[in-house]
């Protein structure tokens, strides 16, 4: 469970095919475990943090190249405006391009996270209604699983538009590919009932809460056989934790974090917009004097801000580069990681995982205890609190109403995350919590109000 192995550099480096590489030598050394403690010395020790999906983590050197670009800004606002931040912003992009198979660095803009990406889109479909372009009643689509956040966008900008929203229900646990895929089928034949035209599918990549990889290139191919306009894929979790590849993708936009699983400081994230979409129709929402000169422009300026996030990715790429097999090496570890965990724990307290190995990533739902009596979101939450305060331990948790004629089932799940900080021991202390709670007899309904 090391998270680093001790082949040699030339071996990692053949794995990172066609991305570039910012060293000035060629073969630095891979980390060793105790340069991973050093990187990540700065987290709290006494905490068992396996909740990486939420915020992401930074390690120190990124830290200080972020602190070193700040000091810069401040130093000489002027020459830096001027004459660093948009050459910077431009190598951001470059590499981003790269990373995602991109066909031009044109169709990346850089911006603060995947909520603002959302709004982006969501804004051009808003204009479509508004404009005339989109008949009343027009259906957007979107995954019951959608971020909550994507969800409150798609209603603030479709549905007050005059769009007529669908969300496909997901079944959890999940089984199979298939029932996805079958469900989100059903949902684009009631997008088109009653002659009206599906404008937008909005697809996870990654869902969040439950998390579950979702078949996005099927789901894309499935939006063209159908006739939809747009497919956005909202990859909040994307890069640094499942393969991205625009051409095989096919989506129309792209959007993922870089501060969740690619190290970045928060906050930065990409937007991907196909060359072939009229990008003279996307704008930020915050309109800066870089207006109408193309979103990745209007993007890289919305005002005086600190945009130091956005040029560590060249430093986070070193970073990465120093890990066996790159960051291919580092998704195949933590998903090998976070299965291994996650099945750790289903047999310690004789539950289920909430999905197939295969359809998970760095993160996976385990089945909690049903005498633990989680009974609502706010059961979830407080028994979150508790392991927060009383154990140390982070992990957020899931309630799952029960089905119909389902008596004593598991209705709590809790999303762990594996990242190549965390260590055995940190699963271990979520188990003997969990444990100590159940020998204990306490059950959410005796937990202290939050």
């Amino acid at each position: 469970m090391a998270a680093v192995n001790g082949t040699s550099a030339a071996d990692a480096n053949s794995q990172i095919h066609k991305k570039p590489r910012l060293y000035a030598d060629p073969s630095p050394p891979l980390f060793t475990p105790s340069d991973i403690l050093y990187e990540f010395s700065h987290h709290d020790p006494t905490v068992a943090r396996i909740n990486n999906g939420s915020f992401g983590s930074c390690p120190s050197s990124v830290i200080s190249a972020q602190n070193e670009l700040q000091i810069q800004w401040l130093r000489q606002p002027d020459d830096f405006y001027f004459n660093q931040l948009q050459p910077k912003i431009l190598q951001s992009r470059t590499i981003i391009k790269d990373l995602i198979n991109a066909d031009h660095v044109d169709e990346v803009s850089i911006v603060d996270n995947a909520t603002t990406a959302a709004a982006i889109v969501l804004q051009q479909i808003a204009w479509g209604f508004a404009e005339g372009k989109f008949n009343h009643g027009d259906a957007a689509v979107m995954l019951h699983y959608a971020y909550g956040a994507v969800k409150k966008s798609v209603e603030a900008y479709v549905t007050r538009a005059g769009g007529y929203v669908i969300e496909v229900p997901l079944p959890f646990p999940v089984n199979s590919v298939d029932e996805i895929v079958h469900e989100f089928r059903q949902a684009l034949q009631r997008g088109k009932q009653n002659g009206r035209r599906v404008r937008l599918a909005v697809i996870d990549h990654v869902t969040s809460m439950p998390t579950v990889v979702i078949p996005v290139k099927e789901l894309v191919a499935i939006c063209r056989e159908e006739g939809v306009d747009q497919v956005f894929v909202d990859a909040a979790h994307g890069i640094g934790c499942v393969d991205i590849d625009m051409k095989q993708i096919g989506a129309d936009f792209y959007t993922s974090n870089l501060h969740k699983w690619y190290f970045c400081p928060p906050s930065v994230a990409f937007l991907y917009c196909k060359r072939s979409i009229n990008n003279s129709d996307l704008h930020h929402p915050v309109v800066s004097h870089e207006y109408g000169n193309g979103l990745a422009i209007e993007s890289g300026w919305i005002g005086t801000r600190d945009y130091s996030a956005q040029l560590v990715v060249p430093k986070v790429l070193e970073f990465i580069n120093r890990f066996e097999g790159g960051i291919n090496g580092i998704k195949k570890r933590n998903h090998e990681c976070v299965v291994e965990m996650g099945q750790m724990l289903v047999e310690a307290w004789g539950t289920h995982l909430g999905c197939p190995p295969e359809m998970c990533s760095s993160m996976v739902m385990v089945g909690l205890p049903a005498c633990l009596g989680i009974s609502s979101d706010h059961d979830a939450l407080n028994l979150r609190t508790c392991l927060r305060e009383k154990f140390g331990v982070e992990v957020p948790i899931y309630y799952r109403s029960p089905k119909d004629g389902e008596d004593g089932g598991v209705t709590g799940y809790a999303r762990i995350s594996y990242h190549v900080y965390n260590k055995v021991d940190d699963y271990y202390k979520f188990r003997d919590a969990i444990n100590q709670l159940v020998h204990n007899a306490v059950t959410c309904a005796s937990l202290p109000i939050s």
